[in-house]
C-alpha cells in the first residue's frame, strides 16, 4: 500500500508495479520513478460476476494495463491502442459476434444483479421515445478521469431533461449505491422533478429492453446498449465513445479510427480482459467465463436482488469472503 513498505519487502529495479485502479496510484508513481519500473493497472472486467464486488463477490475477469487503464480519457491505454491499431480478422470478428450474441441471449451484464419487471409499462411509454440513465458511483475513478463538464448523476439527468422535454426518463440507480456501499444517490425531488421513472432493483438487461436511448457520463451500460441495438448518447469519454458508434459530447483527438460493433466487441471482451475459471483455477476464454456467470445465477435461482437489509447485506458479504478464504486455503 506505499512504497516504501514495498522497498522493506525487498522490491527492486527488476521488479513491476501492479497498482488496482486509482488506490495506490500516488505510491506507486513514487516506487516507478525511484526505480524506473512499469506500472500496471488492474480493474475489473467488464463481465465481472453475479454480485457486486463492493460485497465481495469473486470476479471472473480482469482487466491488465500496460499502458494507461480502460476508464482514464486523460491518457492512452492498451484498449484504446487495440481499437485504434489492431487488425481484427474475420475469425475474431465472427468469434466477438457469437459473444454478443451470448450476452444478450443470456441477458449477461458487468454484475449480474436486480429482480425482474414486476410491472407493464407499455401502456405508460406507448407512443413516446424511452431514455434509460444509468446512474453511476459519483467517487468513482470513472467520473473523475472520464468526464469533462457533467460529473454528477443530477447534472446528467437535468441535462437530459432540458434536451428531450417530451421523452419519458427512466433513471436506474447504480447497483453500489443502491447497496448503500458507494456514494452517488440522487434526491428524490430531482428524480420527481426530471424522471419518469425509478427502477432502483431491476436488472439493467430488463431496463435495456424498454429503452430506445441511452444517456451517460461513461458508464459500461452504454456498451451494453450499444449490443441491444439502443442509441447511445456519452455526455464524457468512455473508452468506447469515439469510435462513430456513439453520440458524444466531446471528442478525443486521438481517437480516430471509425469501427464496427464486431471490433468494438473483440477488444472490449476477448483482447482486453483476462479471464479465470473458478473451478479450475486456471484462465479460460470469454465464453466459459460467460457460462460459468449464468451456472450462477441458475444455482441462485435467478439475479439476487439487490436491494436487502443491512443484516442481509453484511451476511452476503461474510459468505462471499468465507468462500474466497476456503478458495485461498485449498489452494495452499
Amino acid at each position: 500500500r506505499s512504497a516504501s513498505a514495498a522497498i522493506s519487502k525487498g522490491f527492486s529495479e527488476n521488479d513491476l508495479i501492479a497498482c488496482w485502479g486509482k488506490r495506490g496510484e500516488l505510491e506507486a508513481k513514487k516506487l516507478a520513478s525511484q526505480f524506473n519500473s512499469p506500472i500496471w493497472r488492474v480493474e475489473d472486467g467488464f463481465v465481472r460476476s453475479a454480485g457486486l464486488g463492493s460485497d465481495y463477490s469473486p470476479p471472473v475477469s480482469l482487466a491488465i494495463d500496460k499502458s494507461g487503464i480502460y476508464y482514464d480519457a486523460s491518457m492512452p491505454s492498451d484498449i484504446e491502442n487495440m481499437l485504434q491499431y489492431d487488425d481484427f480478422n474475420e475469425e475474431l470478428l465472427d468469434r466477438a459476434y457469437r459473444i454478443k450474441k451470448l450476452l444478450v441471449d443470456q441477458s449477461i451484464s458487468k454484475y449480474n444483479l436486480g429482480c425482474s419487471l414486476q410491472n407493464d409499462f407499455k401502456e405508460a411509454i406507448a407512443d413516446r421515445l424511452v431514455l434509460l440513465i444509468p446512474g453511476q458511483v459519483e467517487d468513482d475513478a470513472s467520473i473523475q478521469k472520464g468526464t469533462v463538464d457533467i460529473k454528477t448523476n443530477t447534472d446528467l439527468i437535468k441535462s437530459v431533461r432540458a434536451l428531450r422535454k417530451e421523452a419519458f426518463i427512466i433513471y436506474k440507480p447504480h447497483p453500489d449505491v443502491v447497496s448503500g456501499n458507494r456514494m452517488g444517490m440522487v434526491s428524490p425531488h430531482i428524480t420527481q422533478q426530471y424522471c419518469d421513472l425509478v427502477l432502483d432493483d431491476v436488472s439493467i438487461t430488463e431496463c435495456l429492453a424498454l429503452a430506445d436511448e441511452v444517456h451517460t457520463m461513461t458508464s459500461l451500460v452504454g456498451l451494453e446498449a450499444l449490443m441491444r441495438d439502443c442509441k447511445v448518447y456519452c455526455y464524457g469519454l468512455p473508452f468506447y465513445a469515439g469510435w462513430g458508434l456513439t453520440h458524444d459530447s466531446h471528442q478525443l483527438d486521438r481517437r480516430t479510427r471509425k469501427l464496427t460493433l464486431d471490433q468494438l466487441i473483440a477488444a472490449t471482451y476477448i483482447l482486453y480482459p483476462r479471464y479465470i475459471n473458478w473451478q479450475t483455477e486456471q484462465f479460460c476464454t470469454p465464453e466459459l467465463a460467460i457460462e460459468q456467470i449464468a451456472s450462477e445465477i441458475k444455482r441462485q435461482g435467478g439475479k439476487q436482488s439487490n436491494k436487502v437489509g443491512r443484516f442481509h447485506r453484511q451476511l452476503r458479504k461474510l459468505m462471499n469472503m468465507g468462500r474466497g478464504i476456503v478458495k485461498g486455503l485449498n489452494t495452499k
